[in-house]
């Protein structure tokens, strides 16, 4: 029997968030026997860090979770040290690819120069926050394209923002969409009306959102243009699955405009395709995103969907999604969801998966990858 490859994912943590959860749906498709993965996070407090989301699933899975000290600039000396420790003592691992792409540029190099055959840089999203830590992040991709084997995006923003255009145009870069399991989030009617009434919902227009509380989300411009729904006299409701920084902010928000009782906080939830059955229109208003996976699960779950127009255009894989600008007031957004409020919800899982973006089919692209470098089938 051939020995069993290990594929080390390196994050920033392993709870609930658009990368992770991409990363957990493929993994759940591997034949564990032939190919595992293992996560190496980063924790301010290695030695007091509390469990996160995933955590208990992986180590089911067969998965070992290994932990670095957060990378904070000032540690810079101490950070690469222990990444050399890191890869000194571990020599099982015959990939790691490095989602957090901040500072990839760090620990890929010095995993390939400890025997790791093969080393990829995954960009996942298509911006940085403001301020000093998205200039010391952009300062540390540089020349990122040169550090890994292989580079990946899941789209051509998120491509072009960590490795260059100039990188793109020559080919450098492999477009790899963020699939999910869609058939998990298939239409079905019997389950929307259990949830809704689980919820205490009857025959409210629902808005929903999934997203981490955090400024990139644009969370305060979705509840600007519910409000305005709510206003106008439309009888509706917010879904607001996540949790974050911003979370109790933004509900102290809701109170102060009196709006409070009609939004749902529903924190981190195992199986969100329920919460998404319940919605009737998705809102996505973010300042910037890499290939939103929630975008992809809203039309896999045959939702309408209010998306910023700096998201970009290769998540749109059906119909249901309208591009609108965050510049133009609330009001506008609202105008627009009003007008759509009425649609047959329809079954879309194979528009989905013709489209590429169904993980059963990349797991298998993945698996040649994992066993021979070969990205001919992702």
């Amino acid at each position: 029997m051939a020995e069993t490859i290990r594929v080390l994912h390196v994050l920033g943590g392993v709870g609930l968030g658009g990368a992770e959860s991409r990363i957990m749906d493929l993994y759940r498709q591997m034949d564990r026997d032939e190919i595992q993965f293992d996560f190496l996070v980063h924790s301010r407090d290695p030695q007091g860090r509390r469990p996160e989301f995933y955590e208990e699933e992986i180590r089911e899975l067969g998965g070992h979770i290994y932990v670095l000290p957060k990378f904070r600039v000032y540690n810079y000396f101490a950070y690469r040290k222990a990444v050399r420790d890191f890869f000194r003592k571990h020599h099982e691992f015959r990939v790691v690819q490095g989602h957090m792409t901040s500072t990839a540029g760090i620990y890929l190099p010095i995993a390939s120069k400890s025997g790791v055959p093969l080393t990829v840089a995954h960009s996942r999203n298509a911006g940085v926050v403001k301020g000093p830590k998205g200039a010391a992040t952009r300062f540390f991709r540089r020349n990122l394209v040169r550090k890994a084997d292989r580079c990946f995006a899941c789209s051509a923003l998120a491509g072009e923002d960590v490795f260059g255009a100039k990188a793109m145009e020559q080919g450098r870069v492999k477009i790899i969409h963020n699939a999910i399991d869609a058939g998990r989030f298939t239409y079905d009617k019997r389950k929307r009306e259990l949830i809704r009434a689980e919820l205490g919902l009857k025959e409210e227009l629902v808005l929903g959102h999934v997203g981490r509380f955090d400024w990139q989300k644009n969370h305060p411009y979705l509840i600007a243009v519910f409000d305005s729904l709510c206003k106008s006299g439309q009888d509706v409701a917010l879904l607001l699955l996540g949790e974050g920084p911003h979370r109790e902010e933004i509900r102290e928000k809701c109170r102060q405009l009196g709006i409070g009782e009609k939004v749902r906080f529903l924190g981190n939830q195992k199986r969100p395709e329920d919460y998404y059955q319940a919605m009737d229109i998705f809102l996505l208003p973010s300042f910037y995103e890499g290939l939103p996976g929630v975008l992809v699960e809203a039309q896999a779950a045959g939702l309408r969907c209010f998306v910023s127009d700096t998201v970009t255009r290769e998540a749109k894989i059906t119909d249901l999604v309208t591009y609108l600008s965050i510049e133009q007031p609330a009001q506008v957004w609202a105008d627009q969801i009003r007008k759509a409020a009425c649609y047959e919800r329809e079954d879309t899982y194979q528009t989905v998966k013709n489209a590429g973006f169904d993980v059963r089919t990349q797991a298998d692209g993945y698996r040649l990858f994992y066993q021979k470098g070969d990205t001919s089938k992702l």
